[in-house]
C-alpha cells in the first residue's frame, strides 16, 4: 500500500451549499492542518458542520472561498480521478445491496485504477485481499453485506478505503451505532495505518473520550471559533468546554471527561486505597456528593477490599457492594 501520506492544509476555508443560485455559508474562516502518519479527529455539535467540511475536503462539492492544499496543490486544480487516487472517504451509509459480499465492496476501491470496463487484474486482487486481512475480516470474504454485523461492515468500508491505497483518508463519523469494543477497535486500526502506513487520516467523531486517547490532532469547530492542537492542548487551554453550551455540562479536566453538574446532596471523605477506592469516589460522585479530605463532612466512607463501611458518629454500616451502598445512601 502506499506508504506516503500528504500534508493538509485549509486556509480561511469557507463552506457551504449553493441553493437557488445563493450561496448558504455554513462555516467560514476555518484554518486547519494535518501531517502524514497523523490521525486527526474532528470534532463539533451535532449541526454546526462537521460532515460539509468532510465532504468539500474530499472533492464531493466545491468551496466558496479560501484555500485546501493537499501535499501543497490546491484541491480545486486535481481532476476528479486524480482525487479518487489522493482521497479515499468512508461515510455512516449502510451498505445493503442484495448479493454483495465482502469482496465486491472492497473492490470497488480499486476502480480509479482499473481499465473502462473496471476489470481487475491480479494486481487489484492482491490489493483487495490485502486490505481485507488488514481489518481482520480474511474469512468474510465471500459473506454478503447485509450478512454483517455493524462493527464488520464498518471494517468492510475502512477496507475499501484502504483498497482505494490513497495517501489520505477521510472518514464522517466511523464509529457511530458500534459498540463500546468496536468503537476502540476502529480507532486502534486506524491509529496503526496512520502510524504503520504513514497515512494522513482525518476522522469526524463524538466519541470525546476515546479520541482524548488515541488520535494526535483534534480539530475543534465551535460557533464562537476553531481550535488545532493536541488533545492535552485542548484540554489544558479549556478549547473543549466551548463545545457545549449547556451550563449543566462540565468538563472535569482532571479526569479529561465529561460530566453533568449536579446539585451536591452531602459532603463525604473517602478513605482507601487501589482500585477500590478509585470507583467509589467515581460512584459518589457520580451520583451526587461532594468528596472532601480536609473540609468538614457529613459523614464518611471507608472503601475495603470486597466491602464498604459507612461511618457517622457511632453509626458504623457495612455493604458487599458498592451498589448496596448507594443504595442505602438514598433510602437515607
Amino acid at each position: 500500500m502506499n506508504e506516503t501520506g500528504f500534508d493538509i492544509e485549509l486556509k480561511n476555508l469557507s463552506v457551504g451549499y449553493e441553493r437557488n443560485r445563493i450561496q448558504l455559508e455554513i462555516l467560514k474562516g476555518i484554518g486547519f492542518s494535518a501531517s502524514p502518519g497523523e490521525m486527526v479527529a474532528l470534532i463539533g455539535s451535532n449541526g454546526i458542520g462537521k460532515s460539509t467540511l468532510l465532504r468539500t475536503l474530499a472533492g464531493f462539492q466545491e468551496y466558496f472561498s479560501g484555500n485546501i492544499k493537499i501535499n501543497g496543490q490546491e484541491l480545486s486544480t486535481i481532476d476528479t480521478k486524480e482525487i479518487a487516487r489522493v482521497i479515499s472517504f468512508v461515510s455512516t451509509e449502510n451498505i445493503s445491496v442484495a448479493n454483495m459480499t465482502v469482496f465486491d465492496l472492497v473492490a470497488f476501491g480499486r476502480f480509479p485504477y482499473t481499465n473502462w470496463i473496471g476489470r481487475l487484474t491480479y494486481h487489484d486482487k492482491q490489493k483487495v485481499s490485502m486490505a481485507i486481512h488488514k481489518v481482520g475480516l480474511d474469512k468474510f470474504e465471500n459473506r454478503y453485506i447485509i450478512q454483517l454485523s455493524d462493527g464488520e461492515r464498518q471494517r468492510a468500508m475502512i477496507a475499501r478505503a484502504l483498497a482505494q491505497d490513497t495517501p489520505v483518508i477521510i472518514l464522517d463519523e466511523p464509529t457511530a451505532f458500534l459498540d463500546v469494543s468496536n468503537k476502540y477497535e476502529i480507532f486502534h486500526l486506524l491509529q496503526l495505518l496512520a502510524k504503520e502506513k504513514n497515512k494522513t487520516i482525518i476522522v469526524s467523531t463524538h466519541d470525546l473520550n476515546i479520541a482524548l486517547r488515541e488520535v494526535d490532532k483534534l480539530w475543534i469547530i465551535t460557533e464562537t471559533g476553531n481550535y488545532q492542537g493536541a488533545p492535552e492542548d485542548a484540554v489544558l487551554n479549556s478549547w473543549l468546554e466551548k463545545l457545549f453550551k449547556n451550563e449543566n455540562i462540565g468538563f472535569d479536566i482532571q479526569e479529561g471527561e465529561y460530566f453533568f453538574k449536579k446539585k451536591f446532596k452531602a459532603n463525604v471523605k473517602v478513605e482507601g486505597e487501589g482500585l477500590s477506592l478509585i470507583w467509589t469516589l467515581r460512584a459518589l460522585n457520580r451520583t451526587g456528593y461532594k468528596l472532601v479530605m480536609k473540609a468538614e463532612h457529613d459523614f464518611t466512607v471507608i472503601a475495603g477490599d470486597k466491602t464498604w463501611t459507612f461511618q457517622k458518629g457511632n453509626n458504623h454500616e457495612e455493604f458487599n457492594s458498592i451498589y448496596e451502598l448507594l443504595l442505602f445512601l438514598e433510602r437515607k
